[in-house]
């Protein structure tokens, strides 16, 4: 999952120098959701078997699908994937945090201090980027969805898992995408219509299948199949190896490349939240 969501975000960035962020968000999400149907239908035969579950998981539908892809889709294409990809590693941050609110997590001063780290880690991350694709002001916006991104994320996972419990990662992941993805068409439509898809390279169409097929489809029943065997915080953890693969990627393919301060700053985000997350 690492690999395939680390090298994911250098083939968005280059698909969306053709695509609109929410036509290609939109085309992406509808076809992944149909072979997350298929796939349901002929192997489980249906969608939930508690209609008590409705409301919940349509909430996490919104959070996971709708929101947080809309963030993550506008920041990317305001900002460097190696920066996206750094910033959405404090994803795990958050679980804490989340985990804190509801009880969980009980607060320490290694837990304290692994945060503020992780908080000092991500201003200096957005501070020292040095943008080659946007003035900085669009570029701090970028950063800064991607973050809010993180947060959406980190609460998907945190209260994905009392449903996990009853229902198989491909059941919850299939609801909650098709649910998510039918608000997020909504939004889509005038995106969709001002696509112009004729314009669209072979190279286009094929980073939007490696997107839908492998980091949507396969990526997303990974990661629950993960919260659901090791729990959300041991899963998120491994959200440390997609920056890395993200920026190796984006150095080779697209020319990134990340400064010294933002050296520093992603190594006190993944100690920090190596402190926090500590047993």
């Amino acid at each position: 999952m690492a690999v395939i969501w680390g090298t994911n975000y250098a083939v968005v960035k280059q698909t969306l120098s053709e695509m609109l962020p929410l036509s290609f968000n939109a085309l992406r999400f509808s076809l992944a959701s149909i072979l997350l149907f298929l796939a349901l239908r002929f192997s489980e035969g249906g969608f939930l078997q508690d209609r008590k579950d409705f409301k919940g998981i349509l909430v996490l539908g919104l959070i996971g699908h709708t929101f947080y892809q809309m963030l993550f889709i506008y920041g990317i294409a305001q900002t460097t994937a190696s920066l996206s990809a750094l910033m959405l590693a404090t994803s795990p941050l958050f679980v804490v945090l989340l985990d804190l609110l509801i009880g969980v997590e009980k607060l320490s001063r290694r837990i304290i201090f692994g945060v503020l780290l992780s908080l000092a880690g991500v201003f200096m991350l957005v501070t020292g980027s040095r943008p080659d694709i946007a003035s900085p002001r669009t570029h701090i916006m970028g950063a800064i969805l991607i973050l809010v991104g993180a947060a959406f994320w980190a609460a998907y996972t945190v209260f994905s898992k009392q449903y996990l419990v009853r229902y198989s990662p491909l059941r919850f992941t299939a609801t909650t995408m098709i649910l998510g993805t039918i608000i997020l068409d909504l939004l889509a439509i005038p995106s969709l219509l001002a696509q112009e898809w004729q314009a669209i390279s072979i190279g286009g169409w094929a980073g939007l299948i490696y997107s839908l097929g492998f980091a949507v489809v396969l990526g997303y029943v990974i990661w629950e199949v993960g919260v659901k065997k090791v729990g959300p915080g041991r899963t998120a953890i491994y959200q440390n190896l997609i920056p890395v693969i993200a920026t190796a990627v984006s150095y080779l393919w697209l020319g990134e490349t990340i400064g010294g301060v933002q050296i520093v700053g992603a190594g006190m985000v993944l100690l920090g939240i190596y402190l926090a997350r500590r047993p």
